[in-house]
């Protein structure tokens, strides 16, 4: 495997933030956490969580990257936009009838994504105009949730042009 410099892109100054609500797979919140760190996005917890989020648990689970995200916390959805007002908004939902390639984000967007069981709950979704979906070409319910983040996330960086101007650093 080749050792050295890595391709990098220059970091943006709104980020995209990513949003998950009630999480439940230690794991698949570790692989958002890394994907987080790798593009500099804060993550945003919300709710209830299906385990512990403390050093020792983290150092546990083996989220070597956890120190490398800015984490925050949020009793629940209303918090997080209590906390965050006038950003915009993008839900993402197994049940959407409308393509994440539509979505036009912009820097400083939230992108947010529900539990890996249900989604998002349905009342969240009453009356929001951005519920995206990411189409499938098979039968499967929906895509696991840290390989959602990772296509959402990369499409609105590149919609963004941010990976457009690389360097080795």
């Amino acid at each position: 495997m080749p050792q050295g410099p890595k391709l990098r892109a220059r970091p943006m100054t709104k980020p995209f933030h990513v949003v998950l609500v009630e999480p439940e797979i230690p794991p698949n919140t570790g692989a958002v956490a890394r994907t987080c760190g790798a593009t500099q996005s804060p993550l945003h917890l919300v709710g209830p969580l299906g385990f512990r989020i403390d050093e020792q648990a983290v150092r546990r689970a083996g989220l070597d990257y956890w120190d490398l995200v800015e984490i925050h916390r949020h009793e629940s959805f209303e918090a997080f936009e209590k906390t965050n007002p006038g950003r915009r908004i993008h839900f993402f939902s197994a049940g959407a009838t409308k393509s994440y390639l539509d979505a036009g984000f912009a820097p400083g967007d939230a992108l947010v994504f529900g539990r890996e069981s249900v989604g998002l709950p349905p009342e969240l979704l009453i009356g929001r105009g951005r519920v995206w979906g990411i189409p499938t070409l098979g039968a499967v319910r929906s895509l696991n949730l840290s390989n959602a983040v990772a296509i959402v996330l990369y499409e609105a960086l590149r919609q963004n042009q941010v990976l457009r101007d690389t360097f080795l650093g």
